[in-house]
């Protein structure tokens, strides 16, 4: 298999941004059966394996790890943590390819969105973990506004046309080249979320929709999303949940890495600085990794 390496993504990619999305970590209650759907339906294959878990991923690439605890509870609906998970495949053919391969598999799809943007799948894991699974649409068809936000909504997609667009041909799992291009996470307060990311991160406040905001880098649409649909004024969310444990943050720059830790600094939130790699919890207790 041919790893995807830094050197082949698109100067206009997520990835190829001053700060992107790494990878995201999920708690759940039955390891085996969730890890056995993301290979079987998301098309992911194992890269790691510890004791408590492993680490799922397309073309080398780690995207996804799963781990276990014995007392986890099951995070309610309203609890900060993971909106969802968006995978992004590299081109239109591939998001079509599975579809294709979803609906030979009869899974249930909880929507499909055109946001001008992006095309756009959603779909949930077998423990109620949120997915998206999309493709960019070339930059240069999108459009960008006076303040430097992007134009983005919510359209139907068609599902059909793009089913019988894609080939029929033999699915081998997720494209070489797909990585998470954006988390959508459930927060309890905007402005919040908003002097989070964008002060204290550093990341674009790229566009608003009522009740969330969509933060990026390097002008992409989004890397991190946050909304209150289900969660406003919920408590910070508990350590012992099933979800999003964490996730990760890789800025390309140390310079910006270091902004936004002066600033952590500032504001006294606890990191754990470990080398290259910084942990902390963030405003609704969802654990963040900082990375450069």
């Amino acid at each position: 298999m041919t790893l995807y390496q830094t050197s082949d993504i698109p100067t206009d990619h997520a990835l190829a941004m001053p700060a992107h999305v790494d990878r995201a970590h999920l708690v759940v209650q039955d390891l085996p059966v969730v890890s056995a759907w993301y290979q079987k339906i998301m098309g992911l294959k194992p890269l790691e394996t510890s004791t408590s878990g492993e680490t799922l991923g397309a073309g080398g690439r780690p995207l996804l790890t799963l781990t276990t605890q014995g007392n986890a509870a099951r995070a309610p609906r309203n609890a900060p943590g993971l909106f969802h998970n968006a995978f992004l495949v590299p081109n239109r053919e591939e998001l079509g390819r599975w579809l294709a391969h979803a609906a030979h598999h009869n899974i249930r799809l909880q929507g499909a969105s055109d946001h001008l943007v992006s095309e756009a799948i959603y779909l949930a894991d077998p423990e109620g973990n949120g997915i998206e699974v999309y493709r960019d649409r070339p930059r240069a068809e999108w459009t960008f506004m006076a303040d430097g936000s992007v134009g983005m909504d919510t359209l139907p997609l068609n599902l059909q046309a793009l089913y019988d667009e894609a080939p029929k041909d033999n699915w081998d799992g997720m494209a070489d080249g797909t990585a998470i291009g954006h988390i959508h996470l459930q927060v309890s307060n905007i402005p919040e979320a908003d002097a989070f990311f964008r002060d204290v991160l550093g990341l674009g406040l790229m566009a608003r929709y009522p009740g969330a905001s969509f933060f990026g880098s390097g002008k992409y649409h989004h890397h991190v999303a946050a909304n209150i649909w289900n969660s406003r004024g919920a408590p910070k969310r508990e350590s012992r949940m099933t979800g999003l444990s964490d996730y990760t943050i890789h800025f390309r720059e140390p310079a910006e890495l270091d902004a936004a830790l002066a600033k952590l600094d500032a504001l006294e939130i606890p990191v754990n600085r470990d080398g290259n790699a910084h942990s902390l919890i963030d405003p609704w207790g969802i654990g963040l990794k900082l990375v450069a």
